[in-house]
């Protein structure tokens, strides 16, 4: 006996002759089997179709973003290079430095914009892998500081070495809290703060990063952390708008998680929480 599933698979039975009324239970089976079965293929479609959206979503934005961000520090560091290789002009050696100076720094800028769209392809495809080791918090900070080259009198930094450790994949941390600090110091007029506190009825750390910018309102906080977003009309013009997104995904990808506040007397606090390791 076979019986058409109707989704182009067929169902044999062997065996002796069926009577009727097994035929009619057979029958209902495969009808229940053949609904199921599209219902399993129609989800597949949707989380393809879903799938595909995301993924032309993102490489609109990706596109918006190479033709206008990245070509800023491309046309930067041209200009400059341009200028110091022109024989019409004969420059003194402070101009040649402040030249040298501006490609250094925009070939860094469009270093870690290329750095977090990549982080961002990973994040979106699932190719992020975690190595969690025992990591101390002012270790860090440090490391974040040093990769983005801030003057250390625009971060005042407040991280008693005694607190615990807290297992975390030290570059994905890193990564993290870099893109905070460089967001933080992007928007805020003044000095930014980091802290650290724990929390020992929680078990858990938090990693604060204080500034006093422009803020962000309750209403969007959860687009915040979404790509290729600027919330606030005060931006100086740079980055991809991927800073918070990719931090979220690489704290959430080491156990943690990371919220958005007001900071007192204006401006806005982004909270990182960790759970500490066993001692």
């Amino acid at each position: 006996m076979t019986l058409d599933l109707g989704d182009g698979s067929i169902l044999a039975i062997k065996g002796a002759g069926l009577r009727a009324e097994d035929r009619q239970l057979l029958t209902g089976f495969a009808t229940q089997l053949a609904i199921a079965s599209q219902g399993v293929r129609l989800q597949r479609e949707a989380s393809n179709a879903a799938t595909l959206a995301r993924t032309d979503e993102l490489r609109s934005a990706l596109l918006q973003a190479v033709s206008h961000d990245l070509r800023t520090p491309l046309a930067s560091i041209r200009a400059a290079a341009t200028s110091l290789l022109s024989d019409d002009v004969e420059w003194d050696r402070h101009t040649s430095r402040d030249l040298l100076e501006m490609i250094d720094e925009e070939a860094e800028r469009l270093n870690r914009m290329v750095a977090n769209l990549l982080d961002m392809s990973r994040l979106q495809t699932g190719a992020v892998h975690v190595h969690a080791v025992s990591v101390a918090l002012d270790e860090v900070v440090g490391a974040a500081m040093s990769s983005l080259r801030v003057a250390p009198d625009r971060v005042e930094i407040e991280i008693a070495d005694s607190l615990p450790r807290v297992p975390a994949d030290a570059v994905l941390l890193e990564r993290a809290v870099a893109n905070l600090i460089e967001n933080a110091l992007k928007y805020s007029p003044s000095d930014v703060r980091i802290d650290a506190r724990e929390d020992s009825a929680l078990h858990e750390l938090d990693l604060r990063v204080i500034d006093h910018g422009p803020g962000i309102a309750p209403t969007v906080r959860d687009r915040a952390f979404l790509p290729f977003q600027r919330l606030s009309d005060q931006t100086n013009g740079t980055g991809v708008g991927l800073g918070l997104a990719v931090a979220k995904g690489f704290v959430e990808a080491c156990g943690g998680r990371i919220a958005i506040v007001d900071t007192p007397g204006g401006g806005c606090t982004v909270t990182i929480t960790l759970p500490i390791g066993a001692s």
